[in-house]
């Protein structure tokens, strides 16, 4: 029987055959949005002729209230959303005619390693850590749609929202 040396993971190394980063020590651009930090795109796959799928870490920091005062949605896209090392609240509000409905919301409490997806319209924003300082998720959805395709709106203060469990 032939035998193969497993050697570490390198950029250079496995560039032949394709990329990787990692989800829980992200690294590079990076939107830092105070409590959570979005780095963008860092790993893409090719799906049917020129449309790129991309993988892109998020971390949440644990607040000390979980109160929702702002929510986003996507026009064109559905979102992924992988919950990597801890259960987290999630919450989302059906889709509407760019009118935000803070009155529809709904929160769900989502098990660690827990694939989610989102239909296209629904308005949701960064999960909730429920027992780590960090939560750690991957955002999976076509590259660049957090700059093409993203509306976020605020809550007036009198809609904030807290949740409880």
């Amino acid at each position: 029987m032939r035998t193969i040396q497993a050697k570490p993971l390198t950029v250079e190394g496995f560039r032949p055959y394709g990329s990787f980063a990692s989800m829980l020590e992200p690294s590079g651009n990076c939107f830092d949005g105070g409590e959570s930090a979005f780095y963008p795109d860092p790993v893409t796959l090719s799906v049917s002729g020129r449309e790129q799928i991309a993988f892109s870490p998020l971390t949440v920091n644990r607040p000390e209230k979980m109160v929702i005062k702002a929510a986003e949605y996507h026009n064109w896209t559905g979102e992924g959303i992988f919950f990597v090392d801890d259960d987290a609240v999630m919450h989302v509000a059906p889709p509407s005619k760019h009118v935000i409905t803070p009155e529809k919301t709904e929160a769900f409490i989502v098990p660690k390693g827990t694939l989610v997806k989102l239909n296209t319209g629904v308005w949701h924003l960064s999960p909730y850590p429920l027992h780590n300082d960090v939560l750690h998720l991957m955002i999976v959805m076509p590259e660049r749609v957090y700059g093409n395709d993203c509306i976020v709106c605020d809550f007036p203060e009198e809609d904030y929202i807290e949740i409880i469990l």
